[in-house]
This record gives structure tokens, sequence and C-alpha cells, in this order.
């Protein structure tokens, strides 16, 4: 141990944030422990170490005693009044008992200490900075695949993208470069794990927020997101200036800003949608790009019936049902979609039950009629 020590402990200090202290006292307290095993002693001891020059100074504790029990441990009046005649029985006396070989002993074991609390540091800086990405967007490069787990580097530290964070049918190739969304930061033995996604709707989210710089300054504001990774997702955006089109903005000159994204995606369809307050219009903009003729809403149980022409009922439901799913899940609102000619069949139904039901009635009537025409002919 010398003064060049504490220089590179003050350097250290200034380059990682560990304080040049709190590396002092772990080196002094994984000392005591050295002296221990490597000298058998039962003593206490305590390590001094000089801020300043660096030197090491094992000093043994023992307490004075009148009849002492172990030598190691205890000190008797007599022998604690050679060192210090002020002392009485009970306190303790420091005794210099630092070996000459305790130099080679201290460096191993600072140079352990240090590099210890250099690995907590780093971890520690790890953690803060991606802590406070979460819920954010990162660049890494994939490295490998572990378990069907992606391994991807972020730079200074690894992050893992689950099985259930991939997207369906996308191929992670080595050295590629990909774009992925933080969903949670842990803190491990083994430093901070970092769990990343592709599936996130978050991820689509902060793609816009980087392509579109209208959304970026607040202009345009992505007010909900429904997404099927891999397949398809819905948008819905709206403008807080009346003279900035929100859904222009977010597709860009020639579709260029959406095309950005949904080439990261790697063909994902993407519909923007605009945001209104009035429901109806809410609900039918949401079904895109199937066109609507009427809305009809149950704001009890939050429910709509859509009606739209024969020849886009189906890409209205959309394949297995996607369209309208991701619409619901949009808007919040259940949605039930027929065709024109469903429901004039559902309303000639209804007319056909309601002419029945009165048909029905009449003849009850004229069956009690004749009824009572009888008991009066019998009566008479």
């Amino acid at each position: 141990m010398s003064a060049e020590l504490m220089l590179a402990l003050e350097q250290l200090e200034k380059e990682k944030g560990i304080k040049k202290d709190i590396i002092v006292e772990a080196i002094e307290a994984a000392l005591i422990s050295a002296y221990k095993k490597n000298f058998g002693s039962a003593m206490n001891v305590s390590v001094n170490i000089d801020r300043e020059t660096g030197d090491v100074k094992v000093f043994g504790l023992r307490k004075i005693a009148e009849v002492p029990d172990t030598e190691a441990m205890d000190i008797s009046v007599e022998e604690a009044a050679k060192i210090n005649p002020s002392l009485n029985v009970g306190d303790v006396v420091e005794m210099e008992v630092t070996p000459r070989s305790f130099g080679r002993i201290a460096a191993q074991t600072a140079k352990q200490v240090v590099v210890q609390k250099l690995r907590e540091a780093e971890r520690g800086i790890i953690y803060d900075e991606f802590y406070n990405k979460e819920c954010d967007i990162v660049t890494g490069i994939v490295q490998r695949v572990e378990k069907r787990n992606v391994i991807v580097d972020l730079g200074k530290t690894e992050a893992v993208l689950a099985t259930t964070e991939q997207t369906p049918g996308e191929e992670y190739r080595f050295n590629e470069r990909i774009k992925t969304y933080i969903i949670e930061v842990k803190k491990t033995t083994k430093g901070p794990q970092i769990m990343i996604s592709r599936t996130h709707p978050g991820l689509v989210k902060r793609l816009f927020e980087l392509e579109v710089p209208e959304i970026h300054d607040g202009t345009v504001e992505i007010k909900s997101i429904s997404r099927e990774a891999g397949s398809r997702t819905k948008i819905a955006v709206y403008s807080k200036d009346e003279n900035v089109d929100p859904v222009g903005a977010c597709v860009g000159q020639r579709g260029t800003r959406v095309q950005a994204i949904v080439d990261e995606l790697r063909g994902e369809k993407i519909d923007i949608i605009k945001w209104s307050n009035d429901v109806r219009e809410y609900i039918s903009s949401s079904l895109s790009p199937a066109k609507v003729v009427r809305v009809d809403v149950d704001e009890e149980q939050k429910s709509a019936k859509v009606v739209v022409p024969d020849y886009q009922l189906s890409l209205a439901i959309g394949k297995e049902g996607q369209n309208a799913r991701l619409a619901a899940k949009l808007t919040g609102w259940k949605i039930d979609i027929k065709s024109e000619s469903q429901l004039r069949q559902a309303i000639e139904k209804q007319l056909f039950d309601d002419n029945i039901g009165t048909h029905y009635m009449d003849y009850s009537d004229d069956i009690q009629n004749d009824d009572s025409d009888q008991e009066d002919f019998i009566s008479d």
C-alpha cells in the first residue's frame, strides 16, 4: 500500500463516482479477515489505512481484566499500566501487531476489493441508466440465441428478448441491428437484467415519436393503439392545432414517415385513424379501410351496432375477425357489425313476427267472442 494507491483511488472517484473513503473502509474490513486467516489469530483486531500515505497498520484489541481469561482477548491490569497508566478495568487496549509481510497481503486484498467495488459501481450505473429508459426504445445488435431467447447487445450491457416478446414470423440474425422496447429492468446478483420487446404497442408509439416531429413536439397526440404484432396495428391520433392534419402528419409526404416504421416492423400493416370526441364518428373511422353506413351506440352497455354495405362486410370484419377485434381494442367499445342486407332481413323478420303476433291476438279475440256467443245461446 502506498501513496500511489491513494492517488489511484482518487482518480477512480472522479471517473466512476465511487467515493475514496468507501473503498478504503471496504479494504480495511477485508484486511481484518485476511489478517485472521493468514496469521491464525483469534485476537480482535482493527486495521487503519492512512488516507494520505496509504500506510497500513494492524492493532490488536485486548480488554483489561483483573483475571484475564484468554491471552489473545484479555490483558492484565499490570501489563496495561505499562502501556497507559490511566486505563482502568474494562477499557480496551490497542497494541500494534502489524506483521512484516503484511504489505503483500494488503496489496492483494486491496486489488480484490477495488475490482469488486468497481463492478458494483458499474452495475449500479448501468441499472440507473436503463431503469430511466423503461418504456422507451433502444437500438441493439443481435448477439446469440439461448433457449429460444434472443440476446441483444445494447453497448454497455446485454438485454433479453424473450420468446413471448418476439414478433411471430420474425427471424433475428447475428449482428443484425434492431430497435426494441424496454419493458422491465431488474436488479440481480449478476447485474441488471433488461427485458425488451418487439411486440409491445409502446414500440409503435415510440417509433412514431421518432419519425413524426409533430408528435415529438406535442402538436399531434397519440390517443390509442391496438396491435397484433407482425400482422396489423391501428393507431388513433388527434391534432391540437386545427391547421395540422394528424393523419397526414403521420403518413408523411408520399407515405415516407409511415413507410419507415413499416420497414422497421418488417411489413406490419398500420392503419392511422383520426380520433374524435363523437363516438359514432370514432367507431366508424376505427373500422377503416371499410366504409360504414350507420352506427348505433348503447352508452350504458358501451356497445355499438355498425351497418356496412354488403360488399364491405368481409373487409370490415377482417381476416379471422382481426379488423373488428382491433377496432374494439382501439375504441374500448363492443362492436357488432352487420351488412345492409342482414339488417334488412332482421327488420323484415321483426315486422313479420310482429304481424304474426297481431294476427294471433286478433284470432284469439275472435275465438273468445265465438265462445261467449255459444254460451249465450246455451243459456237461452
